[in-house]
């Protein structure tokens, strides 16, 4: 039986329903074929045989996952700045805040796990570490937290080296946002909208001036106002995120060392110091 309660399942009767043209109807084609559980439900693969190890799997892939999602919708809304056409982006980035909330709620999940469940399975873990996520660096440098220094965990990974140098090398989503600013009118300075790429933004007076502007008439820049809007969320969110983090994290080892060698809880706290979007919060003490 389909959705719509029928028995008829045939390609012909597909072919013939609203919004199904052209694509390719296969009737054998179940919802685990669809989502390929099979390979998905067996990549969960405990090393120690601790019963906890199972969690920190699950909450780890889910998170990538979601991840991957957060990517596909900031890179498609990057496009469709560059293209002006801010409508769709502004749905895109609405998402990622939403994303971002789900990704920090996983957090309260995992910290049901005690320091005493963890260090029965922390050994079978060896130097891995979320440091090595490929995905999250990527998302960091997609936002405009750049550092060369930060591909080099991914060396032995060309694929995934060749996309982080290539990210790091184009404009951030804050450096195009920047770029739209200016061909509304708005007086950005050279020094935001040409640069090395590469290297971290630096807040600007300027750049703060502009969203001033915004701030101050938003009737006549709504767009770019509700765009502000969307970005503060989404940084908003990553950093409930971030504290999230270092709250479990400190919940569980405390102020051990991560096992990927990082200083920890205190490499944590030194994150929530980073901002994507500067000017989009300092433009507030001067409203």
């Amino acid at each position: 039986m389909n959705e719509t309660g029928s028995d008829d399942t045939s390609p012909t009767a597909a072919a013939d329903r609203p919004g199904l043209e052209g694509t390719h109807w296969d009737p054998d084609l179940s919802y685990g074929g669809y989502l390929a559980l099979d390979e998905l439900l067996a990549a969960q693969r405990p090393r120690s045989g601790e019963h906890d190890e199972m969690l920190f799997i699950v909450i780890h892939q889910a998170s990538e996952l979601w991840i991957k999602l957060a990517l596909h919708e900031i890179e498609a809304a990057m496009r469709s700045i560059d293209a002006d056409e801010v409508g769709p982006a502004l749905k895109m980035l609405a998402r990622v805040s939403r994303i971002q909330a789900n990704l920090t709620q996983s957090w309260s999940i995992l910290s049901t796990l005690t320091p005493a469940d963890y260090l029965r399975f922390r050994p079978s873990l060896g130097q891995s570490s979320g440091f090595q996520s490929h995905q999250y660096r990527l998302l960091e440098f997609r936002l405009g937290n750049k550092a060369e220094h930060l591909i080099r965990p991914h060396r032995s990974h060309p694929e995934r080296e060749q996309r982080l140098y290539a990210a790091l090398r184009e404009p951030s989503l804050y450096d195009r946002v920047l770029q739209l600013l200016h061909r509304h009118g708005l007086d950005v300075p050279a020094s935001a909208r040409e640069r090395d790429w590469s290297q971290p933004y630096q807040p600007s007076e300027g750049v703060e001036t502009a969203w001033l502007a915004v701030y101050r008439d938003t009737a006549r820049h709504w767009v770019l106002y509700d765009l502000a809007e969307k970005l503060v969320d989404l940084e908003h969110q990553f950093q409930q995120w971030r504290f999230m983090h270092l709250k479990t994290v400190e919940r569980i080892i405390g102020q051990k060392r991560g096992t990927g060698g990082t200083s920890g809880v205190n490499y944590l706290w030194r994150a929530l110091e980073l901002s994507f979007f500067p000017e989009l919060w300092s433009v507030r003490t001067r409203l």
